[in-house]
């Protein structure tokens, strides 16, 4: 089974996530700041990371920046999952790693076809 970081700072948002992931035969784990999920890819590097952009501590767009950094924090792909909808922070995102953008709201299929288009289904 491949496995899954749901990183987002709203419980809900994360176990929503979860419960998608899951039924699409992910692990997941959870992370609710960008520290965290520092700390949780330091242990075990996940397959995919689904990510959001604002967050306390330590924000979505850092912890990618410093996630590709890692050893092996180029192997992850890496969905950002967040209400910013402008190209800026698209274009953004795109440029410091992540291999695709989901808008909030989401529901199973967006997931589905984002995590089918960069190879994880």
């Amino acid at each position: 089974m491949k496995s899954c970081l749901v990183v987002d700072d709203s419980r809900v948002v994360r176990k929503v996530a979860r419960k998608i992931l899951e039924e699409l035969d992910f692990v997941c784990t959870e992370a609710e700041d960008g520290k965290q999920a520092m700390e949780a890819c330091a242990r075990q590097m996940p397959d995919a990371i689904l990510l959001d952009w604002n967050m306390p501590v330590m924000t979505g767009i850092e912890f990618l920046r410093r996630l590709r950094k890692m050893s092996g924090g180029d192997a992850p792909k890496v969905v950002f999952c967040t209400t910013e909808n402008d190209l800026a922070h698209i274009q953004e995102a795109l440029s410091a790693g992540a291999n695709e953008y989901i808008m909030k709201p989401f529901d199973s299929d967006i997931i589905q076809t984002k995590f089918q288009q960069v190879g994880l289904l």
